[in-house]
């Protein structure tokens, strides 16, 4: 017998700002709505390369710190300015996830729409869904 969907995670209607850069709006199956802007989804990229590179942070959070100053008094070097990632064109997969091709180059991440609906923003879907 199969496994019931779980319909909160079902989408009514999805709108995707590419253009405007105004990030993803989802109206799920049992009324919510979620925004995501594309920073926040490509920061929760669900690729297995940058899940690799979120495990390796939590691992040794400052193992890439910034390096000390050689001179006494000075503070460490500063990052280079990166601006914020946006989406480029976004892509239907089957009828259950999106692909967004990034500004930065990547490419890769498959969002379910299972997976939005975990990763919404929102405290109740915080609590819902993340509280484990």
């Amino acid at each position: 017998m199969p496994i019931p969907l779980d319909t909160r995670k079902k989408p009514a209607s999805v709108k995707i700002h590419v253009s405007t850069g105004a990030g993803v709006d989802i109206t799920w199956c049992d009324g919510h709505a979620s925004h995501y802007d594309f920073v926040y989804l490509r920061e929760k990229c669900p690729c297995a390369a940058c899940e690799d590179e979120r495990k390796k942070k939590a691992a040794a959070p400052f193992a890439a710190g910034p390096a000390a100053s050689p001179l006494p008094g000075m503070g460490a070097e500063l990052p280079m300015f990166k601006p914020k990632p946006k989406a480029a064109a976004a892509h239907p997969v089957g009828n259950y996830a999106i692909r967004f091709d990034f500004t930065d180059g990547h490419t890769t991440g498959i969002y379910s729409f299972d997976y939005l609906r975990e990763i919404c923003p929102c405290d109740a879907c915080s609590r819902e869904f993340r509280s484990a």
